[in-house]
């Protein structure tokens, strides 16, 4: 084989390396399972951070909130805000989710980054009033618990502890994302 021919296989394999990691990052850590009968058009809203599992994107961010509408392509457009205690200002990310697997399945395909998209998978959730959610990423090193109100009472927030813990989520490792006195200046 020419030295040409050789970059040319090496190249399509690490293409398809990257795709079936990307493709990988799409779907629930083993074991997890997305809830079903999720209505998207409910999930559209701002949704209040009460803990999650800390990570280098949301790292010192404190009163983070995520809101979710509709675009006319079908889509979701996703609006991430928080405040960097470190830096002393406000931060914001946004991004682009679309339905993932099966109809009325909780997963989306998120994207801050095209063409990379991470899964996002609600995996327990307020079927009444969509008030709560637990969401999953793509691995157990990823977990949110949010709510529709900057505020969550302790009984609830424990109950949704016990449902990550038994997803097998690291709870003890969960950070409680302070949302009260926002700091001025808060992007509405």
């Amino acid at each position: 084989m020419n030295r040409g021919g050789e970059i040319r296989d090496l190249a399509l394999a690490a293409c398809a390396v990257i795709l079936l990691f990307v493709a990988g990052c799409a779907s629930p850590p083993r074991g997890v399972t997305p809830v079903q009968t999720f209505e998207a058009e409910r999930y559209l809203g701002r949704w209040y951070e009460i803990a999650r599992l800390d990570h280098g994107f949301e790292r010192n961010l404190t009163h983070v909130t995520a809101t979710y509408e509709s675009l006319p392509d079908g889509g979701i457009e996703v609006i991430n805000r928080g405040y960097d205690s470190k830096e002393g200002e406000w931060q914001e990310i946004r991004g682009k989710a679309r339905a993932a697997g099966e109809p009325g399945t909780g997963s989306l395909e998120v994207s801050f980054f095209p063409p990379f998209a991470g899964g996002y998978h609600v995996i327990a959730l307020d079927r009444n009033a969509y008030q709560w959610a637990v969401v999953s990423g793509p691995t157990r090193n990823f977990l949110w618990i949010l709510s529709r109100t900057p505020t969550m009472d302790r009984s609830l927030k424990d109950r949704l502890f016990e449902v990550a813990r038994v997803n097998g989520f690291a709870v003890d490792e969960l950070i409680e994302v302070p949302q009260e006195d926002p700091p001025p200046g808060r992007p509405d």
